[in-house]
């Protein structure tokens, strides 16, 4: 059934192009007639052919990719139609909602490639408004419930994330520079040039606010002579980070601590912090801010690099923040700002990072898929699908809906960068 003419020509006699749902008994059905409508205002380039638990079998958009699905159960199409955010990666994981023609990416992709008027739909309007305004509760991340959602993330086996990163566990968009670069490539691009904006010098202390496993801090220690203090909330990114310093015999210039960053209380001349300011929670950008401010030195450079959006504020992810990343959240620009004005620190450069993160998470997709058999044996096939949807929707999403990386560069005082950006290609190169 992978060849799309074959189900086009088996369903012939049942394929509709437009609501009201009928099921093979003739009976109106609530719940597929609310997803086909959605559906079929949505997607206009490309096709997808879904089929019902209840034998209604639809034809949504036209053209390529065609992709075709079926929904197994009928409590998944009435959880699809009353929270579509929520309900396709449960259902997915759970196994009601089966890809016929294509992948879970390609479906991903050719839905939120479409949504342009999704939006015009009362029951997602409903669910958007919800969630804005829970958000201040959804993203209120006190130092216990911090320590909570990284271990729920992060404190997971050695064998899943060696299966999708880089040797040097670069869990963060890495810089594609060329088409054909390797992801080892472009996330070593990517150290090379945060320590180009951080402008290092040797003997300085560098604080790393959300280290992980440790990669960058060893690369800074290792390439320009500093002393680095990574914080973690993970306690088995910190024994893993550990290991691999003293392996690298950079215990003498690397270390790290089990620390919220409002705990740390030392000054640094250098301070970067890489994939975590996601995890900081909407009311606590001005605490976080103000904490770069106070641990900075009055000639001090920050870089904090994170993922955002290109739109205005929005809400957490329904699905992501259940399974994923509890009390994480993407920040528009618009949010951020704010908060460093009122620390005080300058906004001396600031970058936009488009694709790098869609290109990035295909690379992991795929090492993830080539080692998917050996992480079910150790996981289950549950877990695997819940992996695999995520690196689906965030790689389609980063192409399709606005998600980008930003890159602030912050400072205390006007003269402690220089005036033009040529100073990052001449410490690229050199590195």
């Amino acid at each position: 059934m992978n060849d799309f003419t074959d189900i086009e020509r088996l369903t012939a006699t049942r394929v509709h192009p437009a609501p009201p749902a009928m099921s093979m008994r003739g009976r109106f059905n609530l719940w597929t007639h609310l997803v086909s409508r959605f559906l079929n205002r949505s997607i206009k380039n490309g096709s997808l052919t879904l089929s019902f638990p209840d034998g209604t079998v639809r034809r949504f958009g036209k053209g390529n990719p065609q992709i075709a699905a079926t929904i197994t159960r009928p409590s998944t199409v009435r959880r699809i139609a009353f929270h579509p955010d929520l309900a396709v990666g449960e259902a997915y994981m759970n196994g009601s909602l089966r890809i016929d023609d294509g992948d879970i990416y390609t479906f991903l992709e050719l839905v939120l490639r479409n949504l342009g008027d999704a939006k015009s739909s009362p029951v997602r309007r409903i669910w958007l408004a919800i969630r804005r305004n829970t958000r201040p509760f959804t993203l209120f991340n006190p130092k216990g419930r911090a320590a909570r959602n990284a271990a729920h993330h992060y404190d997971l086996t050695d064998e899943l994330y060696t299966s999708f990163l880089d040797a040097d566990r670069q869990y963060s968009c890495a810089y594609f520079a060329a088409a054909d670069d390797t992801l080892e490539q472009a996330q070593l691009r990517k150290k090379r040039h945060i320590a180009a904006k951080l402008l290092l010098q040797p003997g300085q202390q560098v604080l790393d606010i959300g280290s992980g496993w440790g990669g960058l801090a060893r690369f800074l220690a290792r390439k320009h002579d500093v002393s680095v203090a990574g914080l973690t909330l993970s306690a088995e990114q910190l024994k893993f980070a550990q290991k691999e310093t003293l392996t690298a015999g950079l215990a003498d210039k690397v270390r790290f601590l089990l620390r919220d960053y409002r705990n740390e209380n030392r000054k640094y001349d250098r301070i970067v912090s890489v994939g975590m300011f996601e995890h900081v929670g909407t009311p606590h950008y001005q605490t976080y801010f103000d904490c770069v401010a106070r641990r900075l030195s009055d000639d001090g450079v920050a870089l904090i690099h994170t993922i955002g959006t290109s739109g205005p504020p929005g809400a957490p992810g329904a699905w992501i923040n259940r399974y994923i990343f509890p009390g994480g959240y993407v920040p528009a620009m618009s949010e951020v700002l704010p908060a460093i004005e009122k620390s005080g620190l300058i906004v001396t450069d600031v970058e936009v990072l488009r694709l790098h993160y869609a290109e990035t998470l295909r690379a992991w997709r795929r090492r993830f898929l080539a080692n998917r058999a050996r992480l079910a044996a150790l996981h289950d096939d549950r877990f695997c699908r819940m992996w695999e949807f995520y690196l689906a929707v965030c790689e389609a999403a980063f192409r399709h809906t606005g998600l980008v990386v930003f890159q602030f560069q912050l400072a205390k005082r006007q003269t402690t960068v220089p005036l033009t950006r040529d100073y990052i290609a001449k410490a690229e190169g050199r590195l």
